[in-house]
């Protein structure tokens, strides 16, 4: 009975250990916050002194401690392995196990750690088994013990080799979320990365004067926290520069909420922007944010700001003020960090005369104001941005269309485009469409773009007119493709070179201007 009562023992603590490990792993199959406990459960059972668990770094092929019971933070930093490196790294090289019975006399044992201050004085052992998942090593499950006569090193091996197999899928899973975490923040910054190309100033379409002091206002105003008030008409890109500012800001990481203030009907935008609490009003089912609380830390912007009702325009401007509010329903007051920009194509002067828009809110708002001129005062951008719609449209339809035609360009110049950029960019979008020879000529534009009064030019006869527009067109489009050769640009056009030479001369076209 004697000889056999340390073996009932040792088989209890072994059994109490497994039981242990086995409600840890139940607890949770991600062992991001498992790996310690499991390893001071292991000490605690065994007897053993230290013990560390190690994983391969997919990025350096390293291995790397993941966690460990009774090695500090500085020994933790310099636990890494190369494949075949000591103990560990020829544990995880080969995919068997090691047992080294004093560590003070095996030269591979690298003690890399510090964790043994004086090897020759601390005769301690170390067992080393690996985590495997079928055949594909994941890391190692190694543990300390001083060394004495009466202790079965094959029976720690046992034991830890069946932990082992017992946390491998766990530690698979682990190193899967890590790479998937690794993966979505490379893709966020990717992500953000493009966001900043997309919306950065001088990426943006427009070489006007006028164009340029709008980028100018933007780099003055995007580092700063302060309200940005964006006027201008409909189209003109309002959304497009709040999109630059918060990209180009110090918030450019954070949210980036958008909320069209004139889409919210009266009776859902304060829960929109505020939130509201659960039983507030019917259908409230539960507590909701609003948008401000989801822009916390980032930007807010708040489009078409001057068709808010008064009731909205007083809750707005303790918001601006004091950057907090109350959901509806609630009386716990919210505060956020959040920066403004609104926009409006409204004259809110004017409303403010006629007492429709607070002018104490509108002060509020007006902190740091842009004016996008509309289109038709800055005409030297209308060229460049037809041209980037088209190749915009060109790649979104698998179309390859090369250019604009003269004519059409003379026409797109002459309009005077009340819809402003949008206008222009749905015209551009129908002509690519449209067009069958790769060319946007001007009979694919719109009627409005075609009719006397759009191009300022008056003539009787319309029939005739048209007829004669787009003769003339197809004319200057064939001596453009042959670089000028009448010859060329008759067969291109099915008519003889003295029909060719005739009409050329009618519409006083001058072929050499097409020789480049």
């Amino acid at each position: 009975m004697p000889d056999t009562e340390p073996k009932v023992k040792r088989e209890v603590a072994e059994l109490s250990l497994l039981l242990e490990i086995s409600q840890i792993l139940d607890r949770s199959l991600d062992l991001r916050d498992e790996l310690g406990p499991l390893l001071k459960a292991i000490v605690k059972h065994t007897g053993m002194l230290r013990g560390t668990i190690t994983l391969f770094d997919r990025e350096t092929g390293e291995l790397f401690i993941e966690a460990a019971h009774g090695l500090s933070g500085p020994q933790l930093e310099r636990g890494r392995y190369k494949p075949g490196e000591g103990i560990v790294g020829r544990v995880a090289q080969t995919g068997r196990p090691m047992v080294i019975p004093r560590v003070s006399q095996e030269p591979r044992f690298l003690n890399r750690t510090n964790s043994r201050k004086d090897l020759n004085k601390e005769e301690v052992a170390y067992i080393c088994v690996p985590i495997k998942m079928e055949n594909a090593v994941l890391g190692t499950l190694s543990a300390d013990r001083l060394f004495s006569g009466d202790i079965s090193l094959d029976e720690d091996l046992r034991v830890l080799s069946i932990i082992a197999s017992m946390i491998a899928r766990a530690v698979w899973l682990r190193q899967q979320s890590v790479e998937e975490r690794k993966q979505l923040l490379a893709e966020n910054l990717r992500l953000q990365s493009e966001l900043k190309q997309k919306f950065r100033p001088t990426n943006m379409i427009g070489r006007s004067s006028a164009t340029q002091g709008v980028f100018d206002l933007i780099a003055q105003v995007a580092k700063s926290d302060a309200t940005v008030l964006i006027r201008g008409e409909s189209g003109v890109g309002k959304e497009l520069v709040a999109n630059a500012i918060h990209y180009n800001s110090l918030r450019a990481n954070k949210p980036f909420i958008r909320v069209n203030c004139a889409a919210l009907p009266e009776s859902v935008i304060e829960s929109e922007l505020f939130g509201h609490e659960k039983g507030a009003f019917t259908g409230a089912t539960q507590q909701r944010k609003g948008r401000f609380e989801l822009a916390n830390g980032g930007t807010i912007f708040l489009d078409e700001i001057g068709d808010i009702t008064q009731p909205m325009q007083v809750r707005m401007l303790r918001v601006l003020q004091e950057r907090e509010f109350e959901r509806v329903g609630g009386s716990e007051t919210v505060k956020v960090n959040v920066r403004v920009i609104t926009a409006t194509n409204r004259d809110l002067e004017q409303a403010m005369k006629e007492g429709a828009f607070r002018q104490d809110l509108y002060y509020r708002l007006n902190v740091f104001p842009i004016h996008i001129p509309p289109l038709r005062e800055r005409r030297t951008d209308i060229l460049e941005l037809a041209n980037y719609f088209v190749e915009k449209y060109s790649k979104d339809n698998h179309k390859y269309v090369r250019r604009i035609s003269t004519p059409a360009i003379d026409m797109l110049m002459s309009y005077h485009w009340p819809g402003n950029v949008r206008e222009l960019e749905n015209v551009i979008e129908r002509a690519v469409l449209l067009t069958t020879d790769d060319v946007v000529h001007g009979h694919h534009l719109p009627p409005t773009l075609q009719t006397a009064e759009a191009s300022n030019t008056y003539m009787e006869g319309k029939l005739e007119e048209t007829l004669r527009r787009v003769e003339r067109e197809m004319l200057i489009e064939a001596l453009k493709n042959s670089k000028g050769n009448k010859a060329k640009a008759a067969r291109e056009l099915g008519i003889s070179e003295r029909l060719m030479g005739l009409r050329v001369r009618a519409h006083d076209i001058e072929p050499k201007q097409y020789r480049v």
